[in-house]
């Protein structure tokens, strides 16, 4: 029989290419049906490596704060109000700035203020509306004792409010504060911050309150200084009007006294 070394050749060649191809796997312990496989552990490693990053950011985001009181600020507290009462003119007031009573603050704006007189009841009632000086006094007047009492009210309306709510406040300020794994979990920290948007929205509904106070008495007091400046006005036309028709000047001098407004 011929052997055919050439052809012999070529099968070796090919083995080794097939070889050198072939993703490396070994037996372990000699068993051959247990293979150790460098492709299969490597990409066991990076999943494994994934993971543990994984776990290090659920850890960074349950861990506590330990220096909390470096945000650490005061809650202000407001003073006890006592209004002085020397012969009873301001009875109720004292109430009416520290509680919630709108019978109270009506009751103490009546006391504290000057009534309208029946006289001048019946000296209005011939003028006309838009057309009377004494009439637009008598609205502002009348505005404020509509408004008055009402921010008597909001006045003490918060502070009984912010009195009932100083403990809520305060334990939520303690638990911000806290360093306790108890208050430091990422869920405990997301419900302190819903807590605390909360009790800011409270808050500021109630200063709400007190802003259109200030916005209504702004607006009678500007009343004031409108009527004021429109009767300067009408005080300076009238005067001039007056010395124009009725001249009792000197000889020679009537042009000086219609142009002279004191």
């Amino acid at each position: 029989m011929k052997f055919n070394v050439g052809k012999h050749k070529k099968y070796l060649i090919a083995g080794g290419l097939l070889l050198a191809t072939a993703t490396p796997v070994f037996a372990i312990f000699g068993v051959g049906d247990i293979v150790f496989d460098p492709t299969s552990y490597a990409s066991l490693i990076s999943q494994a490596t994934t993971a543990l990053n994984q776990l290090r950011t659920i850890e960074s985001n349950v861990v506590h704060f330990s220096a909390k009181q470096q945000w650490q600020t005061t809650l202000n507290a407001l003073k006890n109000i006592n209004v002085a009462n020397l012969l009873g003119e301001t009875n109720g007031m004292s109430v009416a700035l520290t509680t919630n009573s709108p019978s109270t603050s009506t009751a103490a704006w009546k006391t504290a203020t000057v009534p309208i007189g029946s006289g001048t009841n019946t000296f209005l009632q011939g003028q006309t509306p838009g057309n009377s000086t004494q009439l637009s006094q008598l609205a502002m007047v009348e505005m404020f004792d509509s408004i008055s009492p009402d921010c008597l009210t909001a006045v003490g309306q918060y502070r009984t409010n912010r009195t009932q709510d100083q403990a809520s406040i305060l334990d939520l300020w303690q638990q911000q504060f806290d360093t306790g794994s108890g208050t430091n979990s990422e869920v405990e920290q997301l419900n302190l911050l819903n807590a605390a948007e909360a009790q800011k929205l409270s808050e500021m509904q109630s200063q709400g309150a007190m802003q259109v106070c200030l916005a209504s008495q702004t607006t009678v007091a500007n009343m004031q200084q409108r009527n004021a400046a429109a009767q300067d006005l009408n005080s300076a036309a009238a005067v001039q009007q007056q010395r124009s028709t009725n001249d009792t000047s000197a000889a020679g001098e009537g042009n000086t006294w219609k142009t002279y407004i004191p």
